[in-house]
């Protein structure tokens, strides 16, 4: 990965809408040259989609809810079932397995703390869990899809 990828990957990192004569003109690439390299990007899996950024208070989804799980459960039948009910869960945005004392960390989206109460009450039907605890955002201070590009090889 050259200064000309890391450029590309910061563009369309801020704004993928621009087309691709746009960018090549900003890192002063040929256009043809600048879409080959999206496209080798793409094929490598480096860029994985390109998607549209939603405001959540817009669409009345934020309250940021992040919970911590435990569980006593530790097999490979177990694991997958409990990944395939939590993805299945919409307002879980993100969703992370854990070293230390908690096992799962999950970020959720919601309007209000009746809409958690629901999900709540959906996570507890989940056999194999010990212990949830939730904590509410008050305030997002940053938020960013943007990933650090100084790390790139």
């Amino acid at each position: 990965m050259d200064k000309f990828d890391r450029q590309i990957l910061d563009i369309l990192q801020r704004d993928c809408t621009q087309a691709v004569s746009e960018i090549a003109e900003q890192i002063a690439l040929g256009t043809t040259a600048c879409w080959r390299r999206i496209q080798k990007l793409e094929e490598a899996g480096v860029i994985r989609g390109r998607v549209a950024l939603l405001e959540p208070k817009q669409l009345n989804v934020g309250v940021n809810v992040f919970v911590s799980i435990r569980t006593s459960q530790h097999n490979s039948a177990w694991l997958e079932q409990f990944h395939q009910q939590v993805a299945a869960i919409a307002e879980v945005v993100e969703f992370y397995r854990m070293a230390g004392d908690t096992d799962y960390l999950l970020r959720l989206t919601v309007p209000d703390i009746a809409a958690y109460d629901a999900v709540y009450k959906r996570l507890i039907e989940i056999p194999g869990l010990s212990d949830i605890s939730s904590s509410f955002a008050m305030e997002q201070i940053k938020c960013t899809t943007q990933l650090p590009l100084d790390y790139c090889r």
